[in-house]
């Protein structure tokens, strides 16, 4: 019995997971999931692509690594393969709250965490008149709806579903407010209404979180984290341009973030997430910005030099010889002074604005290979695996008590 990834086609995340697996001495069985058919009949299942049949390969798995490419994709993929009684990591309930950033939201609210002020409205902006062609505008209602309740500053509107900081927008004014509840019409990163949140002056920076739960055993928080840093745009998402800093956690926010975890994944035998957080602590700049500014514009060449590796085909045929290259700018990147100067300041900010921590976000497939592992030191393939091993031991244990 085996352990399986499946995903459509490899990126450096899931060419790291098979070469971390190699380096653990597990074989890690690949199932395709773009081109296959799942078929179910009242005598079995069966799961081919045109070339190969992989039905026996997959009644032979006993645990899969869920790192197909999309949230809807995974929510599939999860619910195909746990219907053939797969454990999958992921499992498809754990899925199904990180795909909605309302659901996560609730369930840190209802575990009494900290979050962002936070409005949703199941109401879209426009309804359309089936037969009539009229249509009905509601953005000053929703507007309305959303002002009564978060009456102060400057507002965000976000997709339920979105990713990378897609769609995530900033109403400064009512004006802004009702242009942008105009703008949003239901799609696959927003099926349903509005969610608007309170603008949380995080100052420069926030942080991407790792936590993870093997069978049988206690969640962990990693104790370090990736901070996402810039002032580019009031979002700090990497995909924007930010750059990256390695930093170390307090102990109170690796015990929130712990609470996390488990709200999210509940009673669930082994799981790995990325949580995404912020502080509230632009009130508390002890340092200049222009301070920051000036140290991250000396950081621009090797950080410049870092995204060049990034870019070059070589990660999809050489991927050894990329990911050399890879670690090699990294760590000249990470070795400059400016890189240190604004790491302390990341780190003092969290330490004297932990108890302000707002948790935001979960996601159930994170990208980890060229950020997480090189400048937070941790290598999530590691973890993936581990709850891998230890759902398949735990099975060989009942079964032998059996």
């Amino acid at each position: 019995m085996s352990i399986a990834i499946t995903y459509e086609a490899p990126e450096t995340d899931e060419m790291g997971i098979r070469l971390t697996a190699k380096e653990m001495g597990i074989e890690l069985t690949h199932i395709p999931f773009r081109k296959v058919s799942a078929s179910i009949t009242n005598e079995g299942y069966s799961f081919r692509t045109k070339g190969k049949d992989y039905t026996d390969i997959i009644r032979d798995t006993k645990v899969v690594l869920n790192r197909t490419q999309s949230k809807n994709r995974r929510l599939y993929a999860a619910s195909i393969l746990e219907a053939f009684g797969k454990y999958v990591i992921n499992t498809s309930s754990v899925e199904h709250v990180c795909f909605s950033k309302l659901r996560t939201l609730l369930r840190f609210w209802k575990a009494g965490i900290r979050i962002p002020q936070t409005v949703y409205v199941p109401c879209d902006a426009h309804d359309h008149i089936s037969g009539r062609g009229d249509i009905i505008h509601n953005e000053e209602d929703i507007a309305d709806l959303i002002q009564g309740t978060i009456s102060d500053g400057p507002i965000v509107i976000k997709p339920d579903a979105g990713t990378h900081g897609r769609m995530v927008r900033l109403a400064k004014n009512r004006e802004e407010l009702t242009r942008l509840v105009d703008q949003t019409e239901p799609s696959t990163l927003n099926p349903v209404g509005l969610i608007a949140q309170e603008f949380v002056p995080k100052w420069f920076f926030d942080l991407r979180i790792i936590v993870a739960k093997k069978c049988q055993g206690t969640p962990r928080c990693y104790p370090t984290a990736l901070a996402r840093a810039g002032f580019k745009d009031f979002r700090t998402n990497t995909y924007l341009g930010n750059m990256v800093f390695g930093v170390r956690l307090p102990s109170h926010v690796l015990e929130v973030a712990v609470q996390c975890g488990q709200a999210i994944a509940q009673d669930r035998e082994a799981w790995v997430l990325a949580l995404d957080a912020m502080l509230n602590a632009a009130k508390d700049k002890f340092v200049d910005d222009e301070h920051i500014k000036a140290e991250l514009e000396k950081l621009t060449e090797p950080f410049e030099a870092v995204k060049r590796i990034k870019r070059k085909q070589e990660r999809i045929m050489d991927f050894s010889t990329w990911n050399r290259l890879l670690e090699a700018a990294y760590h000249d990147y990470m070795s400059v002074g400016p890189y240190e100067n604004v790491k302390e300041v990341i780190e003092e900010s969290i330490k004297r604005s932990n108890n302000s921590i707002l948790f935001h976000e979960a996601n159930a497939c994170p990208e980890f290979w060229e950020q997480t592992r090189l400048v937070a030191g941790i290598n999530v393939a590691e973890p993936l695996l581990e709850c891998a091993e230890s759902i398949m031991d735990h099975q060989s244990d009942c079964e032998i008590r059996s």
